[in-house]
């Protein structure tokens, strides 16, 4: 193993800029998130799913708030596992939530690629197996020439997939003139057994944020990273809440919650549905979206990887970066390799909630560490970035409650 403060013969490239940067929270954020779960969000809250939107938004603002000041203070790949080791103390709980963040990822990503054939089934009549295959071999390819090169791809990708946002926020901007009507239907459906399906749908939608814990783990191949980071994480949670609020609204105002509950590619049939033309322009921008997101997942599973190595808490040939292309190699290979397994084993649905679990678990207990770093260390001495305590607070205690929520559907849809 390579010792924690060992320096590695070969170094990752410091190339990301605030621009890349967010393009690249974005696009994990939005390729995960909208364009596949907008429809399983409204099956579950029907109504309610902007709320749902919304509830998830600031709860993961917390986090990302919490984030965003340990990266500025330990700048460096693996961020969650050091953080835990720096701030309670433990080298095995450090390896655990380095690896929980790992398995989250990479169920992440076998998620956003499961997704993807019900888009890509409708451009080519290829089994879902093979599918899988070919686009992950080809990520991971991506991945492995250059962060720089990748990145540059995602923010391409980034650029198109939110176009295609506004694009069908425009075509059915017609439908705000029901506002009015969406908030008395919410007055007059309203009751306490309701606040259970909206926590769900919460809980589900929260994994359409996942994707801002994933910029700390290229923090060693960002520039001026105490100003980059922060700035970065904030524009990502707050561009995504406004598409996604803005995007179920439509949804909800143009076309019925039980149809879109029930389809494989539901923005592709909203823009069908509020346009009266093809949905072969979203299919292909939804597609673009969710390898996207996969891309980007499998990116940051490879950097936790290397970090954790770097650590010394796995074995150093996962710290490998290759002389050429100064990126994981193995890290990398063996990260895709999980996602070919893991998105042919349990559907969408499954995967999205039990992602959500491992994350929100990471969550919880990285704003412990925060909140134990800023009572024994204090303010840092250079860091640009600070939040005040009760930010880590209320993100732990929120996540941890969801995590016992979630938990418990998980089984029970397991069951």
């Amino acid at each position: 193993m390579i010792a924690p403060d060992q320096e590695p013969t070969v170094r990752l490239r410091r190339t990301l800029t605030l621009p890349l940067l967010t393009l690249y929270g974005v696009g994990v954020t939005v390729g995960a998130g909208i364009y596949v779960l907008t429809g399983k969000v409204i099956g579950v809250a029907g109504v309610f799913a902007p709320v749902s939107f919304l509830l998830a938004a600031l709860l993961a603002g917390l986090s990302a708030l919490s984030f965003a000041e340990l990266a500025v203070r330990m700048p460096r790949a693996a961020g969650e596992a050091l953080y835990v080791r720096e701030g309670l103390g433990s080298s095995v709980l450090a390896l655990v939530v380095g690896l929980a963040v790992v398995a989250a990822g990479t169920i992440s990503s076998a998620a956003i690629v499961r997704g993807f054939a019900g888009y890509a089934r409708v451009l080519v009549d290829l089994p879902t197996l093979l599918l899988i295959v070919l686009v992950v071999t080809l990520l991971c390819l991506l991945a492995i020439w250059g962060i720089r090169q990748a990145v540059l791809v995602a923010a391409l990708f980034t650029v198109i997939e939110v176009g295609g946002l506004l694009l069908i926020i425009w075509t059915a901007r017609g439908s705000f003139a029901q506002l009015d009507e969406w908030v008395l239907e919410l007055g007059s459906e309203f009751t306490v057994g309701q606040l259970s399906l909206i926590g769900s749908a919460a809980v589900l939608s929260f994994f359409a944020f996942i994707g801002f814990e994933d910029m700390v783990n290229v923090a060693e191949e960002v520039r001026d990273v105490d100003r980059t980071m922060p700035r970065a994480i904030i524009l990502t949670i707050v561009v995504t809440s406004m598409l996604y609020v803005a995007i179920s609204l439509v949804a909800l105002l143009s076309v019925e919650a039980v149809a879109l509950g029930q389809s494989e590619a539901p923005l592709a049939d909203l823009y069908a549905s509020v346009s009266g033309r093809s949905s072969l322009p979203i299919v292909i921008i939804g597609s673009l979206a969710i390898i996207n997101g996969a891309l980007i997942q499998i990116i940051m599973g490879s950097r936790v990887l290397y970090g954790l190595a770097n650590q010394g808490n796995i074995p150093a040939v996962f710290g490998y970066v290759h002389p050429r292309f100064h990126t994981p190699v193995v890290a990398t290979l063996v990260i895709g390799g999980i996602v070919m397994l893991g998105s042919v084993l349990l559907p969408l649905e499954a995967l999205a909630r039990l992602a959500s679990i491992v994350i929100m678990s990471v969550f919880a207990v990285v704003n412990l560490s925060l909140i134990v770093i800023k009572r024994r260390d204090g303010k840092p001495e250079t860091s640009q970035f600070e939040v005040p305590i009760w930010v880590p607070v209320t993100g732990g205690l929120s996540s941890a409650g969801l995590v016992v929520f979630q938990a418990l559907e998980f089984l029970g849809l397991a069951g």
